[in-house]
């Protein structure tokens, strides 16, 4: 494994940083503490930033040796915001604030990111501009829509930019890297069933929505299985289910709400348009009727084959061509993908481990993305920002084709 001692030296103090931005989890759109600590950092190195792009951005801009004559270009991305949830690790830098944590690991993708931008201020080995993008509101908000939305490639032209995400449960020391979809997209619906509510004991003098209900959300999963490409991928999971207020009263509405996740848009507008349709022919067969609502959240996230390849042949060289795997696709989303429907670029995950690296204090539960017991393995932060550095560095080395990889 070929680390860049500067940063193996200075890992410390950074991880330090790390649990500091874990103690004090931030929810989405509103990491002001954590973009003041980003900032603060930066600031130190004597790196100019931009704020305010998605509300509490931090864009860290980094000039090479030529002081970006050059106008080649690159965007790194590490998000910032916590999750809305309790949790159970005890150890001395858990979370401080009731409800919220960092059970996905941003607080130590920024760690990552802030490495290697506290290399870069004293070892810019390359010529161009490197923009270090802190984003908030992965968690549901968009941040990364939101920040392209206030400028961030028309104020920071980049040529490609690149994401990186930790993943529990592969060996630490190893990455993973695909091309084509890596995570899925997510919509959300709700659908509301119209009857009219009775006496539990007279049935017939109502119409029931709880049948109704049952029998929609069985139809659903035909889409899965009759109506789309069984190759293609596709899942629909109803995951709440509100009706009634008493044992002997039918009910006079029923609330049905869940997530889609697909890899292409071809398969979301199939499931969206049976979904409809099934809801309100089920009603009407039924004498009720629906409320159909579905919103499209994150697309899929696509990566870019050029930069994919370029991206694991760096990888290759850090940590050995046979500790870079294939990603298999996650049905789980990402707002990144806004960034690489704008830009050509790769997502890439690093490795987090099984959980062994957690410290005494931890839940009795598995060290997972979501889950109230994990923790971000801070051996990474070397590892991530060595990769940043050497991505960055390979990237603007290399003769300019078409503003992608060579």
């Amino acid at each position: 494994m070929k680390l860049i001692d500067s940063i193996v030296t200075q890992a410390a103090g950074i991880a330090a940083v790390r649990r500091d931005i874990h103690a004090h989890p931030e929810l989405c759109f509103e990491e002001v503490r954590t973009a003041d600590l980003v900032a603060a950092k930066l600031t130190e190195w004597g790196i100019p930033i931009r704020r305010g792009m998605g509300t509490t951005g931090v864009v860290g801009i980094v000039h090479g040796r030529d002081g970006g004559a050059s106008g080649r270009a690159i965007g790194l991305r590490a998000d910032m915001d916590a999750l809305p949830m309790q949790e159970h690790n005890r150890f001395a830098h858990a979370s401080q604030h009731a409800g919220k944590m960092h059970a996905c690991g941003h607080d130590g993708h920024t760690a990552m990111l802030l490495a290697a931008a506290q290399h870069f201020a004293k070892h810019r080995h390359f010529d161009g501009t490197v923009y270090l993008i802190f984003q908030p509101a992965e968690e549901g908000g968009g941040g990364a829509r939101e920040m392209i939305k206030d400028g961030l490639f028309s104020e920071c032209p980049m040529e490609a930019v690149f994401g990186m995400h930790n993943w529990p449960g592969l060996p630490t020391g190893s990455f993973a890297a695909s091309a084509g979809p890596v995570m899925a997209s997510t919509s959300e619906f709700k659908i509301t069933i119209r009857g009219k509510g009775g006496h539990a004991a007279l049935p017939h003098t109502g119409i029931d929505p709880v049948p109704v209900a049952c029998q929609m959300v069985m139809g659903f999963q035909t889409i899965i299985t009759r109506n789309k490409k069984p190759v293609d991928a596709g899942v629909i999971s109803v995951t709440m289910v509100h009706t009634g207020e008493a044992t002997n009263v039918v009910p006079d509405h029923a609330e049905l709400q869940g997530t889609v996740r697909t890899f292409t848009y071809e398969v979301l507008d199939l499931i969206e348009k049976r979904m409809q349709a099934i809801a309100e022919h089920t009603c009407a067969a039924y004498g009720t009727t629906c409320e159909f609502q579905f919103h499209r959240n994150y697309p899929p996230t696509v990566n870019h084959p050029a930069e994919t390849a370029f991206a694991r042949e760096v990888l290759a060289e850090i940590v050995g061509p046979e500790r870079v795997l294939a990603q298999e696709p996650t049905m789980g989303a990402e707002d990144f993908a806004y960034m690489l429907q704008a830009k050509p670029g790769c997502y890439v995950f690093i490795a987090n481990g099984d959980g062994a690296h957690r410290e005494v204090g931890h839940g009795e539960g598995p060290c997972v993305l979501h889950n109230p017991n994990y923790d971000f393995n801070d051996d990474l932060i070397p590892l991530g920002a060595t990769y940043w550095v050497r991505l960055a560095e390979k990237w603007l080395a290399q003769p300019r084709a078409n503003g992608g990889a060579a």
